[in-house]
């Protein structure tokens, strides 16, 4: 992992803005009582978990300018999400595949962090 260039001055209100929407969000789709994901293919939930981190992971990443923060803390919230969903939420239930998939989106949000970075020194 590699942090991102410092900035001199604090993130654009743009960017702090759709940080807080990402994150609000992730919040509401991982801790509602009780969500149905219905798609027309039976993988649209595992979709909805990876973007629900890569989308928090990347937005979060350029809101604070490190890679290595936002990675530590989404990587945690991953499976920690999932234990609350299957022991403290009526009608939810946790799920390893649902964990592993929010680690993934983890992993691209980063991954996109780092390219938008060593493309921005070019």
């Amino acid at each position: 992992m590699t942090s991102l260039p410092r900035r001199s001055a604090p993130a654009p209100p743009l960017v702090v803005g759709f940080a807080v929407v990402a994150v609000v969000v992730q919040l509401l789709a991982l801790y509602w009582p009780v969500v149905t994901v219905e798609g027309p293919v039976s993988w649209t939930d595992k979709v909805v978990h990876l973007l629900v981190f890569a989308v928090p992971t990347y937005a979060v990443g350029r809101a604070l300018g490190s890679v290595r923060t936002v990675v530590l803390v989404f990587a945690v919230h991953a499976p920690v999400s999932e234990l609350v969903q299957h022991f403290l939420l009526p009608g939810r239930t946790g799920d390893v595949w649902d964990a592993v998939l929010d680690l993934v989106g983890v992993t691209l949000g980063a991954a996109a962090l780092v390219v938008r970075a060593r493309l921005r020194r070019c």
